[in-house]
Parts: C-alpha cells; sequence; structure tokens
C-alpha cells in the first residue's frame, strides 16, 4: 500500500480524483480498523450494568438512538467537519495542535528556539487548514490570551502537562485497544462449546494472537499493509449486510430510534442506570482520534470521503440490525449473549468469527503504529527518553518500529488481558483513555480556533461548552467504573507521565547549566596564551545543546587538554516544532571568533517527524554547507563587516544532492594532474573499508571568490582529508544541596535511571569509536 502522504497531504485541491479515492479506500484499513470493530462490544458492555435484566423495546431504542447520536456528533461532526482542519501543516494529533500553539502563542517548552525558527517555511505557513481564512474583528481577545499564554510560565506548563496527558492516554490506548479488540473478536466462542470449555480457550487464544500480533511489528505496517484495506471493507460489508438482514427481519420500524427522543426517555427511565451505560455507549467512537492523528498519511479531503461514504452507513446499519434483533429476544437471559455474535444467523457465525479476528487485527495494528508515531514526536520535542526508531519503509511516510516500545507494549497487553478476563473491564479502561483524549483535543481545539484560525471567541466558546459538555458525561460515567477497570489507564498515565515530565524537566535543567556556564570567544582568547593551545590536523565536531556561546563540556576539555583541530564545528542537532523542515533550510551556519580562527557553529534543523540522515551522508552534507557559507561569505567584506558578522547565522542548504558525484572503482595517479587543470574544488569523504568505490563531493568554485576564502575552502579539504574527530560531552545529572527532596528524586534517581537506559542521540550512536573523544562532567542543578 503506497501512502506518499508526504507528499500528497497538503495539495488535497490539485489531487485528481483518482489519487484522492485510492487515499480514500487505503485510509479504510490504516485510520478505521478500530473505529470499525466496535459492534463487536458495544451492546454487550452497555447492557451488561444491570438496565437490561428485563430489556424493553424502548430501552433497546434508547440505547440505539444514544449509539447514532454519539457516532454523528463525535467522529462525523467534530472530528470529520472541524478538527480535521487543524492540521500542522498536514500533521495531526494531539501534538500537532501543541505544536501549533507553539507557535502562534510563543509558549514553546523546547529551551533553543530562535528567531530564526520562526523563518522556516513550514512555520509560517498557516498550519490550521482551510478554516483559517475566515478573520473575524475579535482579534484583541486573541491578543490578550496570547499575552497571557506567554507571561505566564503556569499557563505554559499547564499546557504542556494537558498534552502529555494526552499523549500518555494515547499510549494507554495502544495497551488496552488490542486486548480489548482481539478478546472480543473472539468471544463468539461461547456460542460454539460448553462455558467450561470456553473459559479454558479464550485467554490462552487471545494471548496466543496478541504475542504474533507484537512479534510482526517489526516488519513493518507497509510489507502487510496491502491486506488491511480489504480486510476491513469486507468486515464493514459483512456487519451492513448482516445488519440489514436483521432490520427486515426482525424489526423494519428500528429506524424510529434514530429519533433523540428516545434517548432523553432512556436516560429519564433508567436515571443512574441509564448514565453509567454511557460508559458502554462511549465504545462506539472509539478510534475517532485515529482520524485525527494519522492524517499525515492521507488528505483531509480522503479521510471525510471514506468516513462518511463507507464506515458511518456502515456502523449505523450494525448497530440498528443489532438493536432490530434484540427487540425481539427479551427472553436472552445472560450479559454475554448481547454480543455482536448472537445477532449473526447461526450458519454464518464461523466465517464471521475468522473475518472478525483479522479485522480485530489490523484494528490493533492502526493503534499500535500511532503509539509507535507519537512517542518518536515526543522523544524529538525532549518529552519522552531516546528510544530506537526503526524506519521500516523508505515510501510510505511515518512508518516507524520501537522495538522498547512494542515489547513493553505486548508485556503490558497480555497482563490486562489475563488480569481481566473479560471484555466489560477492559471496555471500561479502555473508554476512559480515549474519553480523555477527545477531552485534551477539545481544550486545545478551543485555542486553536481562536489563537490560530482568529475566530470570534463565540465560537470556540460553543465549541468547548458543546462538546465538552458531551465528553464530560461520558467521562464522568467511565469515572465510576474505577474499580470495574478504569483504574488501568489512569495508573498507566500516571507512570508515563511522570517518566515523560521528569525527562522533560532534567532536559530543560541540563540545557539551563550549560547556558548559565557557556564561556565566550574572549575567555578562549585569554586563556590561549597561557596554556599554549595547539591545533592539530582534521574536523573537530563538538556535539552541544547551545545555540550561542561556547559550552562548558569545551572549556572543560581545553584546559585538560590544550589542543584541538585546525577546524572546529560546535554542532547543535535540534528539533523545531514543525513537522518537517525542509533540506535547503536545514543548516545555519557562522563563524564563532575571527575568520582566522577558523571555528564555526552549525545549527541542524529537524522537524518533529522527520528522517534523519546516515553518517556518511550527514558529514558530507554538513561540510558542504560550511565550504558554502564560505564561498558566500566572502564577498567584498571588510574587516569590521567581518567583526560584525561573528556569531550571525546563515541559512544554508543540504547541497550533497546538488553535489558533482563520481564514482570510481579503480582510482589512477592521473587525479593529482586532473585536480590542478579543474574548475572544480574537491572535498573528499575518507574511504570507507566495506566499499570498494570512493566517492569525491565537489564544490564549485566562483571567479568572485577571494584570496582569504580560497585559502580557508583549502583548509577545510585538507581538514576533512585528514579526518573528522567526534568531541562528545558525557555529562552526570545530581541535584543541588539544599534541594527539595522531591527535586533530589527526580533529579538524583528517576532522570538519571533514564539516562543511563536510554539511548544515546542518534548523532552520537553513529560515530565511529576510534573518532570518538568522550569529556565527563558533572552537573549540579
Amino acid at each position: 500500500m503506497d501512502l506518499e502522504g508526504g507528499t500528497r497531504r497538503n495539495s488535497s485541491k490539485k489531487d485528481s480524483w483518482k489519487t484522492i479515492l485510492t487515499l480514500a479506500y487505503q485510509s479504510i484499513g490504516v485510520v478505521y480498523g478500530d473505529l470499525s470493530i466496535s459492534p463487536l462490544y458495544v451492546f454487550r458492555s452497555t447492557f451488561g450494568e444491570g438496565i437490561g435484566h428485563s430489556n424493553t423495546n424502548e430501552e433497546i431504542f434508547g440505547v440505539l438512538s444514544l449509539v447514532f447520536w454519539s457516532i454523528t456528533l463525535v467522529p462525523l461532526v467534530k472530528y470529520v467537519f472541524i478538527v480535521l482542519k487543524a492540521d500542522d501543516n498536514g500533521e495531526g494529533g494531539t501534538f500537532a495542535l501543541y505544536s501549533l500553539l507553539c507557535r502562534h502563542a510563543k509558549v514553546n517548552s523546547l529551551p533553543n528556539c530562535q528567531l530564526a525558527d520562526e523563518e522556516l517555511s513550514e512555520y509560517k505557513k498557516d498550519g490550521c487548514g482551510s478554516s483559517g481564512g475566515g478573520v473575524s474583528n475579535d482579534k484583541g481577545f486573541a491578543f490578550r490570551l496570547k499575552s497571557t499564554l506567554e507571561k505566564r510560565k503556569v499557563l505554559q506548563n499547564f499546557l504542556l502537562i494537558l498534552a502529555l496527558i494526552g499523549t500518555c492516554m494515547v499510549i494507554g490506548d495502544g495497551v488496552l485497544t488490542p486486548a480489548l479488540s482481539v478478546f472480543s473478536a473472539i468471544s463468539g466462542l461461547e456460542l460454539s462449546m460448553s462455558k467450561e470449555h470456553h473459559a479454558y480457550v479464550e485467554v490462552p487464544a487471545a494471548c496466543i494472537i496478541l504475542i504474533g500480533l507484537f512479534a510482526l511489528q517489526h516488519f513493518g505496517t507497509h510489507r502487510v499493509g496491502f491486506l488491511f484495506a480489504p480486510v476491513v471493507i469486507a468486515w464493514l460489508f459483512c456487519i451492513s449486510a448482516i445488519g440489514i438482514y436483521n432490520i427486515f427481519y426482525w424489526n423494519p420500524q428500528i429506524y424510529h430510534a434514530l429519533c433523540p427522543i428516545y434517548a432523553l426517555r432512556f436516560i429519564r427511565k433508567t436515571q443512574t442506570g441509564g448514565w453509567m451505560s454511557l460508559g458502554g455507549v462511549l465504545l462506539s467512537i472509539t478510534g475517532s482520534e485515529a482520524m485525527f492523528a494519522d492524517l499525515g498519511h492521507f488528505s483531509q479531503l480522503s479521510i471525510q470521503i471514506a468516513f462518511t461514504s463507507v464506515v458511518y452507513p456502515s456502523l449505523i446499519l450494525a448497530y440498528m440490525g443489532q438493536a432490530a434483533y434484540l427487540s425481539r429476544h427479551h427472553e436472552i437471559e445472560h450479559a454475554y449473549h448481547f454480543g455482536f455474535y448472537v445477532s449473526v444467523p447461526e450458519n454464518l457465525r464461523w466465517p464471521v468469527l475468522v473475518l472478525a479476528v483479522f479485522a480485530a487485527v489490523v484494528g490493533s495494528q492502526a493503534i499500535i503504529t500511532g503509539t509507535f508515531s507519537i512517542i518518536k514526536q515526543c522523544s524529538a520535542l525532549n518529552c519522552f527518553p531516546r528510544v530506537k526508531v526503526i524506519h521500516t519503509s523508505s515510501k510510505i511516510h511515518g512508518q516507524i518500529y520501537i522495538p522498547e516500545i512494542n515489547w513493553l507494549l505486548m508485556l503490558l497487553c497480555l497482563a490486562v488481558t489475563i488480569g481481566f478476563r473479560n471484555t466489560q473491564h477492559l471496555g471500561h479502561a479502555s473508554g476512559l483513555a480515549v474519553i480523555t483524549v477527545m477531552l485534551v483535543t477539545t481544550c486545545l481545539m478551543s485555542l486553536v480556533i481562536v489563537l490560530c484560525w482568529h475566530r470570534n471567541v463565540l465560537f470556540a466558546i460553543a465549541f468547548v461548552l458543546f462538546f465538552g459538555t458531551l465528553e464530560s458525561l461520558f467521562f464522568s460515567a467511565s469515572l465510576t467504573k474505577f474499580l470495574q477497570g478504569a483504574w488501568v489507564p489512569i495508573a498507566l498515565a500516571f507512570v508515563f507521565m511522570t517518566v515523560m515530565y521528569v525527562w522533560h524537566y532534567g532536559t530543560l535543567k541540563k540545557y539551563e547549566f550549560d547556558v548559565q556556564n557557556k564561556v565566550s570567544i574572549n575567555w578562549l582568547l585569554g586563556i590561549a596564551p597561557s596554556i599554549g593551545i595547539v591545533r592539530v590536523r582534521g574536523v573537530g565536531l563538538i556535539h552541544t545543546d547551545l545555540v550561542s556561546g561556547i559550552p562548558v563540556i569545551f572549556s572543560h576539555f581545553v584546559t585538560n587538554l590544550p589542543a584541538f583541530h585546525q577546524i572546529l564545528v560546535f554542532l547543535c542537532i535540534k528539533h523545531v516544532p514543525v513537522p518537517h523542515v525542509r533540506p535547503e533550510e536545514r543548516f545555519l551556519v557562522g563563524r564563532v571568533g575571527p575568520r582566522n580562527f577558523r571555528i564555526y557553529r552549525c545549527i541542524v534543523r529537524y522537524g518533529y517527524r522527520d528522517i534523519h540522515k546516515d553518517d556518511i551522508e550527514f558529514e558530507n552534507d554538513l561540510l558542504c554547507s560550511i565550504a558554502e557559507f564560505i564561498r558566500t561569505g566572502s564577498f567584498g567584506l571588510s574587516s569590521n563587516e567581518e567583526l560584525e558578522k561573528i556569531e550571525k547565522m546563515t541559512v544554508v542548504g543540504t547541497y550533497s544532492a546538488q553535489t558533482i558525484m563520481r564514482n570510481d572503482n579503480n582510482m589512477d595517479n592521473n587525479f593529482d594532474s586532473e585536480e590542478t587543470s579543474s574548475e572544480l574544488k574537491e572535498i573528499k569523504s575518507p574511504q570507507v573499508i566495506q566499499q570498494k568505490k570512493k566517492v569525491r563531493f565537489l564544490v564549485p568554485e566562483s571567479p568572485k571568490i577571494d584570496s582569504e576564502a580560497k585559502e580557508e575552502l583549502e583548509e577545510v579539504m585538507e581538514a576533512r582529508e585528514a579526518g573528522i574527530a567526534y568531541i562528545i560531552g558525557h555529562s552526570y545529572m545530581k541535584a543541588k544541596p539544599g534541594s527539595s527532596t522531591i527535586k533530589k528524586i527526580a533529579i538524583n534517581f528517576v532522570y538519571e535511571f533514564l539516562r543511563r537506559n536510554s539511548r544515546a542521540p542518534s548523532f552520537v550512536l553513529g560515530v565511529p569509536h576510534a573518532s570518538s573523544l568522550e569529556v565527563g562532567m558533572m552537573y549540579q542543578v
């Protein structure tokens, strides 16, 4: 399944109808798997709370009315017609909304943001879809709200915590949804065997399927993705056909239940029991958030077409069919018979059971992949410990696999499956996780409407009051099931929230220490004569989080070993609050000190969904960008102008793609003579042992380039040939004496434990051991 979302997501108007319909077809398998399998357990969970011991048609009609209006108002009205328009340059999800607010209100929690980041193309784009065009005259309130958010650190922390809560609940949903989906799918076995045998088969069968599901994750979604859409479409066709059959065979008058009066009568009649049953009705809209979270793979129009034309009518017919069957079978006593399979004609139950298992696996796959994606986003924005991210497809945007998270999800999923052993408790847990994410989305959306879309504040208030009230009713009903399973997502969210917030807090404190203890170029000038600093051949790359000044790690290194390379580069790899950074805008290059120092600063910017390049390609891009900076920055500068340009950064694109590359399998002796007569200067990458070919990177020589720039370029080339050394800081953190007990626990134990057990930055992992030098230092924060 070829989901070229990276090139299509923002061009739905220009796409042909063939492309849009193809994306709509593909989205059914990826986005709607979870939402499509909800008929397996909605009625079972709703009638399992005691309201259905003596069910009447009025109660069945009432539940169907609640389900119909829940699906209509939340997935259809809220997500399809409103929330999908609040994309962040084509990306969706909780962090996309938070990213939008970070840019429009400058409440960014990333410490090393710069004004230059605001000049990025995607930063300046209106990332709010087509709704951003309707600007109202209510900018006064928007300006006051923006100023309040920017001034008050408490509100900024509240926004961050709100986004983290939503993220943690998505991770919790990644644990609970696979267990609920698979367990519900195989629950049809209870109608084919005795209750005694069924108890020994259901849990082991669910565990085997779940282990197989998680074991296959490392292959990547794209390897089995071509099965997704056909499976979900077949499932939707199956449940809608069974629904139509049940409607006409059992109760053709069931359509009357679509009137909201039946829902009101049901709540009025059942009172507390009806309110508590909303926890079961809530399961009918699980998976709605996936429409927004997976927006980056598709376009808004394709997702809207798929839901309104296929998914929505199929689900409504399925629920109407179940209600029609139940309205004619009041004699059924046991609650477990109120599941989906009892309404399936007896001769079709086994084929439907097999199809349901496949559909459940597809639905689980979507939320697992979404969990991987959101954890990668959090890690990029310093809100989650670094983990190993494997990109499983070079074509499909966003297809990743995180081994540590995959096995952790599997263990937790098996634990809740074995621990609960029934769909009701799993449903309670999953429902609370889902509705919490929806509430977070509603709160963030209300801010987006005012700050990003510049709409009238009354529209935002109406949005948050209407959908917030509706979702609060579901949320309160879910909380009443705290002891019956709803405690699980709260416990999981608490653990993940602690990990994420402590990691974010520790990262900020580490950066603050670096800023407070950084040294200036004047310090280096003053200390150089006294300690006798020596310059050695080669390029030295010093990894730092600072975007200005000389890091304390380097001052510690120089005072202990007074020597550094002839070309020194302070390298900062950072993420900015946009999904992608264009290659031509990726590098910011500047000087540190006068030109003859040959010290540079290079800031490499990535979006939170960008893929990092391999090390050889990255090195070439880096040095070509420095060479281009030297070449373009040398035209007619006086000495005073040169001094003024110190520490001023210049945007330099990724030039390796534009660079002339030659592959020579047999390097002959004519190379030297060719070089003297060529109009191109060369930066040669060192020969890789595993490869027989040698790649030469050629930087064009300009006729306007001055002699100093030529000399500087030659030094860069010589240093490149001599080799690259990586000076990497290895810091340990400890709370200052006199710090509070909570801070000591957070820094000395939790953060340090996470740091020791998390992966090193991707830049550090690829560094050859022979070329690296670690500088250890204790940070007291």
